[in-house]
């Protein structure tokens, strides 16, 4: 798969954990949340993995073993994670085709889902596809919004969605794969007219519509795979499943 990039995001302090360690830095079964995801997308890119370093970055850096051979993007200004793709897109090779895109506090996420993604967006042609979770409780996560053939419409916040559109319970989960020429157009078109005043991922999708590009959704049942941790109650939660789960995630 040498036509296919990752970039992992690992740049934010993660500031609801209430740690001065960086948040991908937390440990599960003994390692830390990052090299897990970065071992899981060696499985789909071995030679093109490229990490997006911001808040601790030395301690990050430094973290990761060199034998992963990962290449490193730093954002100085953590403005989104569109910016944070926007960085490390200079450093991709010209034979890279497509991007995955994925978060460095996700260390369940399995090697053979990310390679299911990425063949289901090689064979459906698509500029964009996403990863997404279903779930029996929806509530506080962002809904996919697809037409009756499945294509992508939306990923609506909760705080936008209508009351038939929190019913949903399809889920974003924050992981995708992109056409390379559609990633790099596409985030040019992005605002940062939002209170954070970030540019996020996810409008790359309103970006596909508009432009009627080829936006497709791959599924799966197991949410605990692409749950990000975000604060040491879940981080412990984790690492009590994780060994009923195995050290290594097929």
């Amino acid at each position: 798969m040498n036509d296919i990039a990752v970039i992992i995001l690992a740049a934010g302090k993660g500031s609801r954990m209430k740690s001065e360690l960086a948040k991908v830095l937390h440990k599960v079964a003994g390692k830390s949340m990052v090299n897990h995801v970065i071992e899981a997308a060696a499985h789909v890119a071995s030679n093109h993995i490229h990490v997006v370093v911001g808040h601790q970055a030395d301690k990050v850096k430094q973290e990761i073993p060199k034998k992963l051979n990962v290449k490193f993007a730093l954002q100085k200004e953590l403005l989104g994670t569109g910016d944070a793709v926007r960085t490390a897109l200079p450093a991709i090779e010209n034979s890279v085709k497509h991007i995955l895109v994925l978060c460095g506090d996700v260390p369940l996420i399995r090697k053979q889902t990310l390679a299911d993604l990425v063949s289901a967006h090689r064979l459906g042609k698509a500029d964009l596809t996403v990863l997404a979770a279903k779930v029996n409780n929806p509530t506080g996560y962002g809904r996919i919004l697809q037409d009756n053939g499945g294509k992508l419409l939306a990923i609506r916040e909760e705080a936008d969605a209508t009351d038939l559109e929190k019913q949903i319970n399809i889920i974003n989960s924050g992981i995708f794969c992109f056409d390379r020429n559609f990633l790099e157009a596409g985030l040019g078109q992005i605002e940062n007219n939002n209170s954070q005043g970030e540019y996020y991922l996810t409008d790359l999708v309103g970006v596909a519509v508009r432009n009627k590009a080829n936006a497709i959704v791959k599924i799966i049942d197991d949410v605990e795979q692409v749950i990000g941790v975000n604060t040491i109650e879940q981080l412990n939660r984790i690492n009590k499943a994780f060994p009923e789960a195995g050290n290594e995630l097929s």
